[in-house]
């Protein structure tokens, strides 16, 4: 395996799969020297790939090719793009059943990308829960049409009698609570609990592929189910606050 895939592998492995992995390798009869030897190479690795600060550490720095956080109005090369403020924040969106895509052109040489996006939920969003009516609630990101990541999300109470839990931050399907990994959840909600607290999430998170073409095509969608709501738009939505597209080169 090259550095590149190991390091492809460590970010694509679902968590399950990683334990998975090592539970098995851990529980060969091997020799306490070996494993020694073995946390030394992985430790050296990990450090390594995710310092990146000079090139001798088998990979070139991170380079920034695209920041855009809306606040200047700046919807160049998207498709379905448009604007709104909410909390004083210029947001794309908002979204339900819907696709947004951007093109980032001009990258420069690599053969790593990665994107970085902060994503808001609105109002009640499901989670998991598969009964027909309200779920489960997909989102999904897909880089040059290959689609890397696709989870739940939940704006739920959860209390000992009622809990819709979500996938996020793994790939469906997993049971986490709702907002888990969020970094803040204290914002009202955008049209059907736009008075009440805690019923906005915001999430930040980052996929890399392997990828060496000069631009790249990012496309962010959903879907979302509210069969009972005779506006499912406002029952449950979804905006982006910021997209950042970083390359590097892994050698």
């Amino acid at each position: 395996m090259s550095v590149t895939d190991f390091f492809l592998s460590l970010q694509v492995l679902p968590a399950r799969a990683k334990i998975t992995q090592l539970t098995w390798n851990l529980e060969m009869p091997i020799k306490p020297s070996l494993v020694n030897l073995f946390c030394s190479i992985l430790f050296a690795a990990l450090f390594s790939l995710s310092s990146c600060q000079d090139t001798a550490c088998g990979c070139d720095p991170e380079t920034l090719v695209y920041s855009n956080d809306f606040s200047k109005l700046d919807l160049a090369n998207f498709e379905n793009g448009r604007l709104f403020v909410f909390q004083r924040d210029t947001l794309l969106g908002n979204y339900h059943n819907e696709e947004v895509t951007v093109t980032v052109p001009n990258l420069p040489s690599h053969n790593i990308v990665k994107v970085t996006i902060e994503l808001w939920t609105h109002d009640s969003w499901d989670g998991n829960p598969d009964e027909g009516i309200s779920g489960p609630d997909f989102w999904y990101m897909v880089l040059d049409g290959q689609e890397v990541f696709r989870t739940t999300f939940s704006n739920s109470p959860c209390v000992s009698t009622f809990c819709l839990r979500q996938s996020y931050p793994d790939i469906f399907f997993r049971q986490n609570d709702p907002k888990t990994g969020a970094i803040r959840t204290n914002l009202p909600g955008l049209c059907l609990f736009s008075a009440t607290p805690n019923y906005t999430t915001i999430y930040s998170f980052s996929k890399l592929i392997e990828h060496d073409t000069d631009s790249i095509k990012i496309t962010l969608g959903d879907e979302l189910r509210q069969t009972n709501s005779p506006n499912p738009k406002c029952d449950e939505s979804w905006s982006v606050g910021k997209i950042t597209v970083h390359t590097l080169t892994v050698l």
